[in-house]
């Protein structure tokens, strides 16, 4: 039987975020079936700590002050730390955003650094982006091709994004679906029975789900809605963030506020789910959207930009929702108008969801970490040499998916 794996999964702190619930429930799960997994922190602090699964073991350094805010310093001092502490034979990067972390590992471990296998949680080509910053964020990506191990692909179409856009061999990436339920909430979720709506309420309920960000781009959403709905429609915006004052005051000169409102951050988002026709996003980018896969799971069709390479997989090529270019507010305000239209979803495409468990991922994750782990380390010459030479090769050609030079309005 071969040994348990020791495996390291940074992340910032506990406060909400969709990479971050479904790392620590995929080690949850690696730690059930008998993996040695430390889940190394920023900030032992956030309002999902007590969501936190209580079977981990949570690593942190102790400091005499608040770390929140150098968080991402702090954990990476930490995951330093503790590399050097520990034999860890894989450190799990849980998205595009814990890259940075990985990368100042290998430069500073050099070949004490473990493999680190990337799940890419984002859209790679980032259309959003100004060309000039496009141009850097590629050469960016070039480092990570170097210093990188292997990558996941949450879905096939991502798995040929990120062969284009990093340049790397096919073998160097795996697709594992990504993991956003576990059985036990898929279940809930698909038995959800739907509630009707009120006798005197005639429209249709919006729902959105995620952090108030700039990523998710919800003044185009929230304009959209005004623009495209109709009178007795409603919208339910789920999460909160940075950017809620500002949204709050859009509603507000839209004249908005009796047909949107704001829920704020909350610890089950099932029931809202229950009372909700249809589940709206607006994403600049995303990878695969965990609150698509549970409105899916719901019956709810999704109203979405074409956010990323597997939205369109994701949504059935139409069967589950619709889809508009990213960024523009007049047909995403066309789609929701025409929202009546779009027939609700049946048990097979509820069923599509259950691809995407915690217990089916956990496997696939666990296979493909064993297989680095047997790879002989990188000699620490090699690594920065192969870093130079890989940003010196130049940046891909900018993907037919990015029509235009303009960054997507906000």
């Amino acid at each position: 039987m071969p040994a348990p794996l020791r495996i390291a999964i940074p992340i910032h702190s506990f406060e909400p975020g969709g990479v971050e619930r479904v790392a620590l429930n995929l080690a949850s799960a690696w730690r059930a079936a008998g993996h040695d997994v430390r889940v190394v922190l920023g900030r032992d602090e956030g309002a999902d700590r007590s969501r936190a699964p209580r079977d981990l073991d949570y690593w942190s350094l102790p400091s005499r002050i608040s770390t929140a805010a150098f968080e991402t310093l702090w954990m990476m001092w930490c995951l330093f730390r503790y590399l050097r502490r520990e034999d860890t034979d894989v450190v799990f990067c849980a998205g595009n955003t814990y890259a940075v972390v990985c990368v100042v590992m290998r430069l500073l471990l050099r070949r004490r650094c473990p493999p680190v296998l990337v799940k890419i949680s984002n859209d790679l080509y980032r259309c959003d982006l100004p060309p000039g910053y496009r141009h850097l964020y590629h050469l960016w990506l070039k480092v990570q091709r170097a210093m990188l191990d292997r990558f996941v692909a949450l879905a096939e179409p991502m798995n040929r994004e990120i062969v284009e856009t990093l340049g790397i061999t096919p073998d160097r990436v795996v697709t594992i679906c990504d993991p956003a339920l576990t059985a036990e909430r898929f279940a809930k979720l698909s038995g959800i029975p739907r509630e009707q709506a009120a006798p005197l309420h005639r429209g249709l309920r919006f729902l959105a789900v995620g952090r108030l960000a700039r990523q998710k781009n919800l003044p185009l959403l929230i304009r959209a809605f005004a623009g495209g709905s109709h009178a007795s429609d409603t919208l339910t915006i789920v999460g909160d963030g940075a950017e809620r004052g500002k949204l709050e005051a859009l509603v507000a000169a839209l004249a908005m506020q009796d047909r949107i409102t704001f829920a704020g951050h909350v610890v089950d988002p099932d029931p809202f789910y229950r009372r909700a026709d249809f589940l709206l996003m607006s994403s600049h980018y995303e990878g695969v959207p965990a609150v698509a896969i549970e409105a899916i799971a719901a019956g709810l069709p999704v109203i979405a930009t074409d956010c990323s390479s597997s939205m369109k997989t994701l949504l059935g090529h139409g069967s589950r929702g619709v889809l508009v270019p990213v960024g523009d507010v007049s047909a995403l305000a066309a789609a929701i108008g025409k929202a009546g239209r779009i027939p609700r979803l049946d048990a097979a495409s509820r069923s599509y969801a259950e691809t995407f468990t915690i217990e089916c991922a956990a496997r696939k994750y666990l296979a493909a970490m064993r297989s680095l782990a047997a790879r002989p380390r990188q000699e620490p010459g090699s690594i920065t040499r192969r870093a130079a030479a890989s940003v010196a090769s130049g940046v891909p050609p900018a993907s037919t998916r990015c029509q235009s030079d303009k960054s997507p309005s906000a």
